[in-house]
């Protein structure tokens, strides 16, 4: 990247805008880019870069390989005689490739600078246009600042004079990665990486970039001399990137900030999708792209300075590592199976639910999930040998490294009342992998309204912490409105937690608790937002003139009646999102119900039928219009599992020994091939005879 483009203005080459374009971001980044990019450094970066202990820079060597060097010196080493140019000493570490570029006049140069203890950091692009023994004049192309998302903090510490040269010194040139090279990068938390497109017709948009690279220990996969490295979400210039796709070439390098060395590698680079099972297995991945070595070299103490470690950034601690991304795969073959799972942490949430914190039994990676999606568990409640299946909302964030389970405790509830009275800590029961289709997307830009009643809470906790967080990794919140219903504050859950969102959010995140039977003590306005019932005439008050979607959980009464309000306000159905247990109890206002085909493959039900249940020995003729697969087996004394009676769930599903089925409500769980969901599914138009193993 360069200063602005004499003829279109724009500060972004073709690559980086194709970049921009591939994430829906092109317009605005133009905007922005405008706006921050200059071709003169403002004073505060000046002040900046006269008070670094070192700079990250970018260049290209005689053969037209890029490299990224580290040059270090005391404050003022790099100094900036006007706003528009800046000086380097001429000679950096002996076997640097970076000394070619300082003497050639108009070569290109990316610069970084960046503070270990404080986490700031800036960007300059500039061209050398004057070289003597001693200093190189450069002069600025464009600078501009970036944000310091994935920056681990440092303690720097000098061990000799900068300008002073270690008996220790050496270069070691390199084909492969040796022994100590691997170690570097299989525990680097920081890298830097440099990258170019030709300076053509555009010089000044085009030349190199140098950038930082951060995650956790293991966000660098290595494989001989082949690196792959996550891309995070960022400032969305793409300048990495964006050059990559124009020229895959890149140069790295990796600090030991305890011994000085510094590792500078070189080689070709390709793009990894979003589409890519690795991209998305991988914690916080948009994309990735591999590093294959061409040539390398140590430049043994080559830093003036260690650097202590201090700490990750936010940023850094919601990202994964190669080896978690190779437990996903291998867990997303089993995600329709049963996984044990044990109890970590027990909590009293309200007067009647608890919060169960689960993680795999047996130690293997969580999967992911979307905030409002719903576990499957199996339990068998003591004095009974018979398991009860039953699915739950987790109520935590998809970033967390535990499953939580908040569960109201029912009167006539076998399975709640297991969990509240007999479950402890160190237990196991089983459960699936979550799944459903009720979930919010934290970037979209409408805002949301969350609507809840009683338990129906516990997806909505999951949706605002997600929200909440994301906002951290992509600095940007989507606007939240959360209306909650309870009879008591007794009876409430999670108030204290949607309070501190409501406060950490700065205004983007709306709380308000409706009590339909609030106590003496309970003070309006500060304990509670009002009493009664949610209805139309509370959403006029609060709710500005917008576009919003809304998403509705809660007893049955509850959602068909929210359900009602917002249509009489002339919401669109589409706008309207019910939990997952909820629309099959839901009459929608709405022409056309949503099609089936897709699942029913255009067939209908048989006129009549034999239904065989093969492992009970179980034959009954059915007629068109009777019972589905699973209350025909209730009402003749089986007992199959099921957790949602609306295909949601996939609990009830059972091998098809012969004949095919049709679905009265269209399944949003996964179905293997030649499995039928019992609780939704009656024998196909065309089969006479259908058997399935029950």
């Amino acid at each position: 990247m360069r200063q602005s483009d004499p003829v279109t203005g724009s500060p972004f080459h073709e690559g980086e805008k194709i970049m921009q374009s591939k994430v829906g971001k092109r317009d605005a980044m133009e905007s922005f880019g405008r706006r921050v990019i200059r071709s003169f450094m403002p004073e505060q970066h000046r002040e900046f870069y006269q008070q670094l202990p070192f700079i990250v820079v970018g260049s290209i060597d005689d053969s037209g390989d890029t490299w990224a060097s580290i040059v270090s010196g005391r404050a003022g080493f790099l100094n900036s005689p006007s706003a528009t140019t800046l000086t380097l000493p001429s000679q950096t570490t002996v076997g640097d490739p970076l000394n070619e570029s300082l003497c050639r006049l108009g070569a290109p140069l990316g610069l970084l600078g960046m503070t270990l203890d404080s986490r700031r950091r800036n960007r300059v692009n500039v061209r050398v246009t004057e070289s003597t023994a001693d200093l190189t004049a450069l002069t600025v192309d464009q600078a501009f600042g970036n944000c310091p998302q994935y920056i681990q903090t440092r303690d720097l510490k000098y061990t000799r004079e900068p300008n002073t040269s270690s008996p220790d010194q050496s270069t070691v040139d390199l084909k492969e990665l040796d022994e100590k090279a691997q170690q570097l990068i299989d525990n680097a938390d920081t890298f830097f990486v440099s990258s170019f497109v030709s300076q053509k017709d555009q010089p000044t948009i085009e030349g190199v970039d140098v950038s930082h690279r951060g995650g956790m220990p293991g966000f660098v996969k290595r494989q001989g001399n082949v690196l792959t490295i996550p891309d995070f979400t960022g400032n969305f210039h793409f300048n990495t990137l964006g050059n990559f796709l124009l020229n895959p070439k890149a140069g790295l390098v990796f600090a030991d900030f305890e011994s000085g060395d510094l590792l500078m590698l070189t080689g070709r680079i390709e793009i990894l999708w979003e589409d890519n099972p690795e991209v998305q297995a991988f914690k916080g991945a948009e994309r990735a792209w591999r590093f294959t070595l061409k040539t390398g070299k140590w430049l043994k103490k080559a830093l003036p300075f260690s650097a202590s470690f201090n700490s990750y950034s936010a940023n850094s601690k919601m990202t994964g590592t190669w080896a978690q991304a190779q437990q996903q795969i291998e867990a997303e073959a089993l995600r329709n199976t049963w996984q044990p799972m044990q109890v970590m942490k027990i909590e009293q949430e309200s007067a009647v639910i608890k919060s169960f914190y689960f993680k795999h039994a047996a130690g293997k990676v969580l999967l992911p999930f979307k905030a409002g999606q719903y576990l499957t568990i199996k339990v068998t409640p003591k004095n009974t040998d018979k398991s009860v299946v039953r699915t739950y909302t987790v109520s935590s964030a998809p970033n967390d490294d535990t499953y939580r389970l908040s569960i109201k405790k029912e009167s006539n509830g076998r399975v709640s009342s297991f969990m509240h009275d007999q479950l402890k800590v160190g237990d196991v029961i089983q459960a699936k992998y979550p799944n459903g289709d009720f979930f919010i997307d934290a970037a979209q830009k409408r805002p949301a309204v969350l609507i809840a009643a009683g338990i129906g809470i516990t997806p909505m906790m999951s949706m605002a912490q997600h929200v909440v967080k994301e906002a951290v990794r992509t600095r940007y919140l989507r606007p939240l409105n959360i209306f909650y219903a309870a009879q008591t504050s007794a009876q409430r859950a999670f108030y204290a937690q949607f309070r501190d969102l409501e406060k950490r959010s700065e205004g983007q995140i709306r709380f308000y608790s409706f009590l339909s039977q609030p106590s003496a003590k309970d003070k309006p306005g500060k304990d509670f937002s009002g009493s009664g019932r949610i209805d139309a005439d509370v959403f006029r008050q609060v709710l500005g003139l917008d576009d919003y979607d809304f998403y509705l959980c809660g007893p049955p009464s509850f959602m068909q009646s929210m359900y009602d309000e917002l249509m009489s306000l002339g919401v669109q159905d589409r706008r309207i999102h019910a939990e997952a247990f909820g629309p099959a109890t839901l009459e929608r206002n709405i022409d056309v119900l949503p099609s089936s085909a897709a699942v029913t493959q255009n067939k209908f039900e048989a006129s009549e039928a034999v239904l065989k249940f093969t492992k009970s020995n179980f034959e009954q003729r059915w007629n068109e219009g009777d019972d589905t697969l699973l209350e025909v087996a209730e009402l003749h004394g089986l007992e199959p599992e099921y957790g949602c009676r609306s295909g949601a769930c996939g609990s009830c599903s059972v091998k098809i020994i012969a004949g095919e089925v049709v679905y009265r409500t269209a399944p949003s769980a996964h179905i293997s091939p030649g499995e039928a969901l019992l609780c939704c599914a009656v024998p196909a138009k065309g089969t006479t005879r259908l058997e399935i193993e029950l």
